[in-house]
């Protein structure tokens, strides 16, 4: 944990506390739709966001209406259009070293760029972004500065809120004129009645006579493009919450009504933009609105979790794709099949929490690359280099580590990656055996110990206590 520095002119103590401290405030996902990982030669890098097969899922942010419109870097003439938000901060990585933080929470992005385009023409981008060297203790040709522009800046997050503000009254207005609107008129798509007056009366009818709910009207925007999407599915032959294609509507209709798909899909980000919620409080999902606007859901004052269950998260091999439900199989199958011994490394290495962290994702990382951490070979599939890390006895073969106990490991290979989740301490740690480490500790002002004694609250209420007495 020395190879990162801060040249803004931060205390370098505290360059590795507020990394800490950063990454667990963003979720260890600093970088949003780009996973950005820097090696030591600058040759590699992953730019996309990996995730387990099991878990994909489509990550479309709050859209507009617009969403062809082209947005322009704020350095240069390149344009992305909106849709393809994921090309242009590529491009900005690569190109400029810029990393925005927290894209989903900026509510009008093509505005956001054109304000940064023409301020960074008035002052150098040093004046506004935090600098973050890689690999600063290591030779000056390896070293690159990458800059951090997030709302942690005063200016940058006024003119988030805003762009959110700007857009949340647009929003409303929208939604207000819905409700007031009784020209509305359509037909159910699952019984052909018509409906007119007002969208409420057919979405309560949608939700009491087809047991299906988007959530109290109130809550809904952009209803009509909202239904018009829920037909095409069903034109599809598209099932609403699998989204699975069936041959004919017949078989799709038994279908939901069986197993009970008659509600849309909670991975299927598209539907954000048609729930009011998502403009009020950016980073709430429509799946926790339709909970809240359960109205059979009773208040229960006693707090009953007895029958509460936890949906258990798979962590997957860090050589195969199985997967197991906790820490103790996962590594059990990895010794047994792979040879690969994840608490003997952790005792011999003497591996903190954040070691292990930075170990776990550089391998993810080599092996995603199709390369042997052992001795750096590189072959054209993952499993062709766990054959040859088993046959050339590599598995164990962990690199110096200078190699992996780098910051950029701090962030996730793999998005999802459950057994980042569940490992922990090394058993010295946890029973307080050895605090030695040069793990910064930034104590409590205790400069004056007198004065702290003296008002100390403690003491204050011992002399009422015996005063009374």
């Amino acid at each position: 944990m020395h190879s990162v520095s801060y040249t803004d002119g931060h205390t370098p103590k505290f360059c590795i506390f507020c990394l800490l401290i950063f990454l667990f405030v963003t979720g260890l996902n600093l970088l949003n739709s780009l996973c950005l990982f820097l090696p030591l030669g600058g040759q590699d890098c992953i730019l996309e966001p990996l995730c387990f097969p099991e878990q994909l899922s489509d990550s479309v942010s709050l859209a507009s209406s617009d969403d062809c419109c082209l947005v322009s870097c704020v350095f240069c003439s390149h344009l992305a259009p909106l849709s393809d938000k994921d090309q242009l901060l590529k491009h900005l990585v690569l190109d400029h070293k810029l990393v925005i933080a927290d894209i989903k929470l900026i509510a009008d992005f093509p505005k956001y760029m054109l304000y940064w385009k023409k301020r960074f023409t008035e002052q150098p981008i040093t004046d506004f972004c935090s600098v973050i060297k890689t690999n600063s203790e290591g030779p000056a040709e390896l070293q690159e500065n990458y800059f951090l522009l997030c709302d942690v800046l005063p200016e940058d997050r006024i003119l988030r809120e805003q762009l959110q503000q700007k857009r949340l009254e647009e929003v409303l207005e929208q939604q207000q004129k819905e409700r007031n609107d009784t020209s509305f008129q359509r037909t159910c798509m699952f019984c052909n009645e018509d409906f007119t007056g007002n969208r409420s009366v057919l979405l309560n009818h949608m939700a009491r006579e087809h047991s299906f709910s988007i959530g109290l009207p109130d809550n809904i925007v952009y209803c009509t493009e909202f239904l018009d999407a829920l037909e095409r599915k069903l034109d599809n032959m598209q099932c609403f919450y699998c989204e699975k294609i069936f041959r004919d509507k017949t078989t799709l209709k038994d279908h939901m009504r069986k197993k009970q798909h008659r509600r849309i899909n909670a991975n299927n980000h598209d539907y954000d933009r048609f729930y009011v919620i998502n403009y009020l409080e950016l980073g709430k999902t429509w799946e926790e609105v339709l909970s809240e606007d359960d109205r059979e859901l009773l208040k229960d004052d006693d707090d009953d979790w007895s029958d509460w269950q936890a949906h258990p998260v798979c962590a997957v091999c860090l050589f195969c794709e199985q997967q197991e439900e906790n820490m103790e199989k996962i590594c059990t199958h990895m010794q047994e099949a792979h040879k690969f011994d994840l608490h003997k490394l952790k005792t011999e290495l003497n591996l903190k929490f954040y070691q292990q962290v930075k170990l776990v994702n550089y391998i993810r990382r080599e092996l995603h690359q199709c390369r042997c951490y052992g001795c750096q070979k590189k072959l054209e599939t993952k499993e062709e280099v766990v054959q040859h890390m088993m046959e050339a006895g590599h598995v164990m073969q962990i690199p110096e580590i200078s190699h992996w106990d780098q910051p950029q490991y701090y962030f996730p290979t793999y998005e999802n990656d459950a057994l980042l989740t569940a490992l922990s301490d090394s058993e010295s740690e946890s029973e307080g055996a050895d605090h030695s480490s040069d793990v910064p500790v930034f104590p409590e002002d205790i400069s004056n110990l007198k004065a702290i004694k003296q008002n100390s609250v403690l003491n204050k209420l011992l002399k009422d206590r015996g005063s009374s007495s």
